[in-house]
């Protein structure tokens, strides 16, 4: 079935009454993981390579310089099938500009907060050009999910303010290394600005709702799994796993969350999605 027909399958809103009770809480389960690993598509093609190239690389390519030529390639199919526009795609590749200065900032000597240890001809600054596809996984999954699950914000907060805080965050980011970490100070903050904003969702044909804070914790929760993979992997390295793996600090789970708060606010300001988007007056 073309992917094309498979999302219109999972996304058919006709009513179900012929579900109820526990039936309907599982079916619309399975929906709702079907269209959450959907998704996923980049971010599970991105990983799968980490799996699939060997880490002494393919055909005298460095392994690195062969996870970029798979991600472009996975780019470029997201674009020329109309799983992605050409809208979605400028946003996608503001996270490869902001992801990129933060890894330049993060790989540095003076810092040192990880490192990418195998050799790169793709490699600038010390960071490998295919780490940017990571950070636009994320942008791409809020894009998939937002169509597939018919996504729509109530009472999210002034944009401007938003935006406030998604600066705030990324600037954390840096400045923890020299005036401290605000991190929890930033996330009182957004607990704030979103407190009183929900995500209504469709897994098969009724509409479901969550707080928007609870989502932006899951996402981030999921992927602080995926750094678990990668480190395991050996695609980067904490200081603390150069000798032998160990898991990431649970720590890493609060940033990734706040980062997705950022990563959400970029994809808020496409077009068709602030349609979907209600912001009090």
């Amino acid at each position: 079935m073309p992917l094309h027909a498979f999302d219109a399958a999972l996304s058919d809103p006709t009513a179900r009454p012929d579900l109820s009770g526990l039936r309907r809480g599982v079916v619309e389960l399975l929906f709702f993981g079907a269209k959450e690993a959907r998704a996923c598509l980049f971010a599970v093609v991105i990983f799968a390579s980490m799996v699939i190239v060997p880490r002494e690389g393919v055909l005298g390519l460095p392994r690195y310089d062969a996870l970029l030529v798979v991600a472009v390639l996975a780019q470029w199919a997201m674009l020329a099938t109309g799983l992605e526009t050409r809208d979605e795609l400028k946003a996608i590749t503001l996270f490869h500009v902001v992801g990129f200065a933060l890894e330049a900032f993060k790989v540095s000597p003076a810092i040192g907060s990880w490192s990418y240890p195998d050799p790169a001809w793709t490699k600038v600054l010390g960071v490998p050009l295919f780490s940017g596809f990571m950070y636009a996984a994320v942008g791409s999954y809020i894009i998939q999910a937002w169509r597939l699950l018919d996504v729509r914000i109530r009472h999210h907060p002034p944009y401007w303010l938003a935006t406030l805080v998604a600066v705030l965050i990324y600037a954390n980011f840096f400045t923890h290394h020299f005036i401290g970490d605000y991190r929890w100070y930033i996330a009182a903050a957004a607990l704030g600005v979103y407190a009183r904003t929900t995500v209504s969702f469709r897994p098969l044909d009724r509409e479901r709702r969550m707080p928007m804070l609870l989502a932006f914790v899951l996402i981030g929760f999921f992927i602080w799994l995926a750094e678990n993979f990668s480190t395991l992997m050996g695609v980067w390295a904490y200081p603390d796993q150069l000798g032998a793996w160990s898991t990431v600090h649970v720590g890493k789970w609060s940033s990734w969350s706040l980062l997705v708060v950022m990563t959400f606010t970029i994809v808020a300001h496409l077009k068709h999605i602030k349609d979907r988007i209600h912001v009090p007056d």
